[in-house]
């Protein structure tokens, strides 16, 4: 966290040297924010094997579905950004990006149908920077866009049987870094004021496993694999807003 810091005061150390610039906190000068839509696909090796076990049973009337992707929203802030006489952007800015996916199965005993349902959910704060070509006054290219993402995740399992519900809660450790890289566009509504953001790239994140409260694993020590074994394609489309400073 500290070497990032100090990459991010060296990036501003060097666009307050730089000649024929706008430089100020948020879009242009202005106070940034934005929110949207988010997306990600990964590889949940070690819990879909348990999802294959757990399919299996005889209990089970309806399977439940693996887990590959999941989608909620982000919102963030841009903590400073740099535009350049070329029309050359740079950008640091900070977010949080919550994402969600439930997948549901029936089992029970006999003909009885019980309700069973998996919870993964993601709860990201990450802290990135972007460099963009500010080609034409209404587009612009997001030619690299980067973050290190602080990943928290939890797998909830609920049973719902006549009279009673069981709840079963996992969580990651806490903070565990990821990465994310990508490419985007940017189209202007209002000048300096209002743009829509498109955001493609690729999202790396790693978890051994998931704990309940007593610090018991989800995953026991027959399981080969990770929790999460690796990210995948992630996407964002979100709606960027400045403020001017008074």
């Amino acid at each position: 966290m500290l070497k990032y810091l100090k990459i991010l005061f060296l990036l501003i150390s060097i666009s307050s040297l730089a000649e024929a610039q706008t430089f100020g906190f948020g879009c242009l000068g202005f106070v940034g924010g934005y929110a949207g839509y988010s997306y990600q696909d990964y590889n949940a090796a070690g819990l879909n094997e348990y999802i294959n076990y757990w399919n299996s049973l005889e209990f089970v009337h309806s399977p439940l579905d693996e887990f590959s992707s999941a989608s909620g929203y982000r919102v963030g802030l841009n903590l400073f950004r740099a535009t350049f006489e070329n029309g050359i952007i740079v950008t640091a800015k900070g977010f949080y990006q919550y994402l969600s996916k439930e997948n549901k199965a029936t089992a029970g005993v006999g003909a009885s149908d019980d309700n069973y349902s998996m919870d993964l959910t993601f709860n990201n704060w990450s802290l990135g920077f972007d460099v963009g070509w500010q080609f034409t006054k209404v587009v612009s290219w997001k030619i690299i866009d980067g973050s290190l993402n602080f990943n928290n995740v939890t797998l909830t399992e609920t049973t719902d049987l006549p009279g009673e519900t069981y709840v079963n809660k996992y969580k990651s450790d806490s903070g565990v870094i990821g990465y994310s890289i990508g490419t985007g566009i940017i189209v202007a509504i209002i000048k300096d004021y209002v743009s829509i953001e498109g955001l493609a790239g690729y999202s790396q994140i790693v978890i051994d496993n998931v704990y309940d409260d007593n610090g018991e694993p989800f995953l026991n020590s027959s399981y080969e694999e990770k929790f999460i074994d690796s990210g995948g394609f992630s996407a964002v489309i979100q709606l960027n807003v400045g403020f001017p400073l008074l």
